[in-house]
């Protein structure tokens, strides 16, 4: 059990640094996507079903997803002030 709530508060501190960065709604959004992951409106960990290991893996997933979009959509915006160099993908 020890080892459940050591996720629990590593998962926690994940969404509360994604919220910082992305916005409490978006990070708690992409959080919910995770199965086996149940966290409440404030995005505090109530409780892991699975493995805490993939549980962690599948949630940072969704924030790098989430993450790369972002980027590559504020270096859209810096490439069509260059035209004369390829957009690199």
């Amino acid at each position: 059990m020890e080892n459940k709530n050591q996720y629990i508060s590593l998962i926690s501190e994940i969404i509360e640094k994604q919220a910082v960065i992305l916005g409490p709604d978006i990070a708690i959004l992409k959080a919910r996507n995770v199965l086996g992951l149940e966290i409440d409106g404030t995005g505090k960990v109530t409780d892991l079903k699975g493995n805490p290991s993939d549980i962690v893996q599948q949630l940072i997933d969704e924030y790098v997803q989430l993450s790369g979009q972002i980027v590559k959509g504020a270096l859209g915006s810096i490439f069509t002030k260059y035209p004369d160099i390829k957009n690199v993908q």
